[in-house]
């Protein structure tokens, strides 16, 4: 790795207090931007987080870095995703304390990533400031986010683009997807920040923060016009869907006593509604294996489904007779039957990874449902409402790459969740963030049917047509528009964003290289 001589300017927008205290600076600007996303979606406070931590990079050594980005990750995903205690506590059975505990070491570890975008900008650092601000801090922002998004199964979870949905910047992801709404979000808050410095050292010449303002204001104008663009087209005409949400408590949904009261439920409210094309269960909606509901009860309902010229999906676990596996599936009943199992697991919550190591973890913290097998990672469509559907399962829908895998097959697509986990916290609000984005991404009209809120109808530029309440029994109804064609981000997925920050990586390696040389 290249050494370099570190920029540290007195006269460069001083803020002393950033300067003083940027530990704390770090943290709380971690902690601010979670007001960015949803359910607060105050979205220049992302730009503005960033702005500060850029800031505090340009000032510090590679280690210094790493410790500032490490805070920021601590504020960020300690208060963004402090509901992760609420499934270790009140269902794991270990205890608030301990569930505290266990939450604060995986946003420890989470928060590295944060730690390590600081380090590499800054050890990516030369004598052109300018590049440094503009290029590699951007840049290497957005990359270990993609890492995140990937690195031991993923954990994508508060991107910084899907903070800007409602916003001009969510032109950008049809065409870059959510990791290049959140590159160019990062370059809007180093334009910021080299625009202010350069207005502080030299105040009578005003071409470099013009120069800056243009700039932003060019982005987001050139963003605006992409987001009137339509990528997609209607396939057809348009289908009626109902999303059921039983909103069944967690802590009653797998008891026995539970079983009949919730099957009445949502059968009544299925039956209510056969005038729709498509009824949609969320996921495990039937707390019981598929083998042993399929004659009592799944046969009558298809047949029901079928005399109403009607598709029905539901949520249900499926065990292999053959090896004896289980898998988190949807099951479609009615003018098609079929399956879709679920492909990618949450680890912990539905596998066990280094299984033959940690397996006294689990029975330590009894977390229901723990052995999932994965489905098959081709099996991505299933037909409903005659046509070609993209199904997920809950946190599925985190990862926009795994999503695009159902087109250009799929005319909408669907994601059966079960949030309960999670309590009346900030989690619902940020898991129907990320589905918006999904339909944005794809240009597809969205299906989101959970089990205690929020469900929501989704359109294909990313707005919410119609959505429940939260822990409310609901029956949602609307016409979605089966849609045709291929975004620029659902013809090469993360590829191109990321081609394109590792050349800006490598335009700066070159230029550190060269002023080196002649220096």
């Amino acid at each position: 790795m290249l050494s370099c001589n570190y920029y540290k300017p007195d006269t460069i927008l001083s803020f002393s207090t950033l300067l003083r205290f940027p530990q704390s600076i770090a943290f709380l600007a971690g902690a601010i931007a979670v007001l960015a996303f949803a359910p607060f979606a105050l979205s220049p406070l992302a730009i503005l987080s960033l702005a500060l931590i850029f800031r505090l990079w340009q000032s510090a050594t590679p280690k210094q870095a790493f410790k500032q980005g490490w805070l920021f990750g601590l504020g960020f995903m300690g208060f963004g995703v402090s509901w992760l205690h609420i499934s270790i506590d009140q269902f794991g059975g270990v205890g608030l304390p301990l569930a505290m505990i266990i939450t604060l070491l995986f946003v420890a570890i989470i928060a590295l990533f944060f730690g390590l975008a600081g380090w590499l900008g800054t050890r990516l650092c030369h004598k052109n400031e300018t590049l440094q601000l503009l290029t590699v801090f951007p840049a290497t922002w957005a990359l270990m986010e993609w890492v995140r998004g990937w690195f031991l199964t993923g954990f994508p979870w508060l991107s910084m683009g899907y903070s800007q949905l409602d916003t001009p910047l969510q032109g950008i992801a049809p065409i870059l997807g959510v990791f290049g709404v959140s590159w160019v979000t990062a370059l809007l808050a180093a334009l910021i920040v080299w625009s202010v410095q350069s207005y502080l050292i030299q105040p009578k010449t005003r071409l470099k923060p013009v120069l800056g303002i243009s700039s932003i204001m060019m982005i987001c104008a050139i963003s605006g016009l992409l987001d009137k663009h339509h990528w997609t087209q209607p396939a057809g005409n348009p289908i009626k869907a109902t999303l059921i949400q039983g909103n069944i408590p967690q802590e009653l949904k797998w008891s026995p006593d539970q079983f009949s009261p919730t099957m009445r439920l949502y059968t009544d409210l299925t039956r209510a509604n056969w005038e729709s094309d498509l009824i949609i269960w969320p996921e495990t909606a039937i707390p019981a294996f598929y083998h042993r509901v399929k004659e009592n009860l799944l046969n009558p309902l298809e047949a029901e489904a079928q005399s109403r010229n009607t598709d029905l999906l539901v949520g249900i676990a499926v065990k292999s007779t053959e090896d004896q596996r289980y898998f988190n599936a949807m099951v479609s009943l009615g003018k098609s039957q079929d399956i879709y199992k679920k492909r990618h697991l949450v680890p912990f919550g539905e596998f066990l990874p280094l299984k033959w190591l940690l397996h006294p973890l689990i029975d330590f913290l009894r977390i229901p449902m723990s052995d999932f097998s994965a489905g098959d990672y081709n099996k991505t469509v299933l037909n409903l409402a005659g046509y070609p559907a993209g199904i997920s399962i809950c946190y599925e829908d985190a990862f926009g790459e795994e999503i695009i895998q159902a087109l250009p097959a799929a005319a909408f697509l669907v994601n059966a969740s079960n949030d309960a986990w999670f309590g009346d916290s900030l989690a619902p609000h940020q898991h129907l963030e990320m589905a918006r984005m999904r339909a944005l991404e794809t240009g597809r009209y969205l299906l989101r049917a959970t089990n205690t809120g929020i469900s929501a109808i989704i359109d294909a530029k990313g707005a919410i047509l119609a959505r429940s309440s939260a822990f409310k029994r609901d029956a949602l109804t609307r016409k979605i528009t089966p849609m045709q064609g291929m975004t620029p981000y659902a013809k090469i997925g993360n590829g191109g964003i990321i081609t394109a920050l590792l050349m800006l990586l490598t335009i700066a390696l070159f230029t550190a290289y060269t002023t080196k040389k002649e220096g």
